[in-house]
Formats: C-alpha cells, structure tokens, sequence
C-alpha cells in the first residue's frame, strides 16, 4: 500500500501531518464548507505553510482520496491474482476491504463522502466504480459456480456487500477495541449467509449455510 508521502516544510508540521489533520476536519466540518482560513486555524500554521505542501485545498483532498483508494485498489490487485473459487475470493476481498478501513478509517470515511461536485472527486468517483464492477464480477462468477443465490442482481449484490463494509464508517472509532479480523468475521457472517445457496461451501471462518 502506498504510504502517505512526507515532506518537511515550514516549521511544525510536515505533509503527512498536514493531510492527516486537515482529513479530520473536512470529516467533522465537511470539505465544501472548510475555507483554507479554517484549516491554518485548526493546524496552527499560516496558509502559506500550507501552501509550502499543497497548491489547493483540492490537492489536499486528491491526496486524502488516493490514500483510501490505493489500499482498496491494492486489494483488489491482490485478489486477482488468486488461485480458487470466486467466492473465496470475494470473501478475500471483502476482509482485505475491512482492513484498509480499519487502518485508514478517516480517509475512507472522507472518500464515502463525496459526491463529484469537483475534477478531484469525479476521478476518485471513477475509481470506486472500477473496484464495484471488478465486485460483481467475482460475484457473477461465483453465481455461475452454484455458490452463491442466482436470484439477485450481482450489481446489487456488490452494492450491498461494500454498504455493509462502508457502514462501519458510521460508528467505528481509531481507538476501537474491535480487531479488524473480528470486524470481517462479522461482516462476512451477516452478508455471506444469506447469499449462499444452500447447497453453498463453508466460508473461511468456518460459518455454514442453513440446511
């Protein structure tokens, strides 16, 4: 996964600093309504340290966008590369997807927020819908192998995956107790028990559908 790039600057705080406490108020304040006065306010540094990093509050927000994504696309790469059923790797991405969240939760919760209003969130939008579209094409596939229920639509059925995962961002905290494999394991118990047929194998945490 690609890391945060840091670069020291102007005193106090240097690129990564900058991204990860300007993210924490486009979350609470919202992007649209954050001036760069509000943000040198709540970095405690002139805008012209924050120009020193950045050209926009727009490339703040394309770098915070493409720290979510890149671990979410890094997934998905992982995934295609492996060997077995569609279904376990569905369920191999829907765990590695709780992962990134769990580990970058502020950004993905900035990237679930937008809605395309900017060049900067139509690009991070495109993205999304490259890995919604690689989703249900592993569900396809697992559809097509007799594992999961053919009686829904694999777009709804990515959708619905990914809403469940994206719902996380609702009320799970950075100082949770919960461990992101507890976090999957409850996630794919919830979703994937319904969407096997019940001819379906066992997931990977050993969880089997209703006879």
């Amino acid at each position: 996964m690609t890391a945060v790039p840091r670069r020291r600057g102007r005193p106090g705080l240097d690129l990564a600093a900058v991204l990860e406490r300007s993210v924490e108020l486009f979350n609470t304040q919202g992007f649209d309504a954050t001036s760069m006065e509000d943000l040198a306010r709540h970095l405690g540094i002139t805008k012209s340290a924050i120009y020193h990093h950045v050209q926009s509050k727009d490339a703040l927000l394309g770098l915070a966008l493409d720290h979510a994504l890149s671990g979410l696309e890094t997934a998905a790469r992982d995934v295609r590369t492996m060997d077995g059923r569609a279904l376990d790797r569905l369920e191999s991405l829907v765990r590695r997807s709780v992962d990134v969240l769990v580990e970058r939760l502020p950004y993905v919760t900035l990237l679930l927020r937008v809605h395309g209003n900017s060049v900067v969130e139509r690009q991070a939008l495109t993205r999304r819908r490259r890995l919604d579209r690689f989703t249900a094409e592993l569900v396809e596939e697992a559809v097509a192998d007799g594992d999961l229920r053919p009686d829904v639509d694999p777009a709804v059925t990515a959708r619905l995956l990914f809403g469940t995962v994206n719902s996380l961002t609702e009320w799970l905290r950075p100082a949770t107790t919960h461990t992101p494999d507890e976090l999957a394991n409850a996630v794919t118990k919830v979703a994937f028990d319904g969407l096997r047929t019940r001819v379906g194998r066992p997931s990977g945490g050993g969880t089997r559908a209703a006879p």
